[in-house]
């Protein structure tokens, strides 16, 4: 059970696909902490846009926990569908069977001691905040139908806060940090040399 986190924009879900890659496809499974997100359907979409995505609260992580001790336990999971569009979660889930190599990735996955303790292995992936901001720029732009003006608004107002408040001082529970994501070959080659030979 390996964790990923890092700030928004870090290079997360790069080391995370590197990983999983790398590895014989039947033996990894990867989980998107971002695929939890609570669904608010009392809410309005100009509510739901105004929500904190970036606080704990904003994500149903009991049921992560949930579904991670199924996996362990051998058993398929069915993991939510989030729409960051609407900011719901659609009607379908998606399957996933349990495999030797399970990967946890979110800005917040090392922020709840239940979800800790579920991980063995906790990597921290660190890049530099202005590079952070850029690649969230681009994605939310292209990616999840955002304007500038509304990605730069989100990241003053909740992104850059929270990662100060709970994503940087996640970081002091990791076993290895990562510079700079997935342009660290290094340090992804030494991991899939100890996965490879785990698995």
């Amino acid at each position: 059970m390996i964790g990923i986190a890092g700030g928004s924009g870090s290079g997360k879900s790069t080391v995370a696909d590197a990983l999983a890659s790398a590895l014989p496809v039947d033996s990894v499974a990867t989980l998107r902490h971002d695929s939890y997100y609570r669904d608010r359907p009392d809410l309005s979409l100009e509510q739901r846009n105004r929500v904190n995505y970036d606080h704990p609260e904003a994500l149903e992580t009991d049921l992560l926990v949930e579904h991670l001790q199924h996996l362990k336990a051998g058993n398929p999971v069915e993991v939510p569908v989030y729409d960051f569009k609407t900011h719901r979660r659609l009607a379908t889930t998606l399957r996933l069977d349990p495999a030797p190599v399970i990967i946890v990735e979110g800005i917040l996955v090392f922020v709840d001691e239940h979800l800790r303790r579920e991980i063995e292995i906790k990597i921290f992936v660190d890049t530099e905040p202005d590079i952070r901001a850029i690649r969230r720029i681009r994605r939310d732009m292209r990616t999840r139908g955002r304007d500038f003006e509304a990605v730069r608004k989100q990241y003053y107002e909740t992104v850059r806060p929270m990662h100060v408040q709970f994503v940087e001082p996640s970081k002091r529970t990791a076993d290895l940090i990562i510079p700079e994501g997935g342009e660290n070959r290094v340090a992804i080659d030494v991991l899939v040399a100890r996965l490879r030979a785990a698995t």
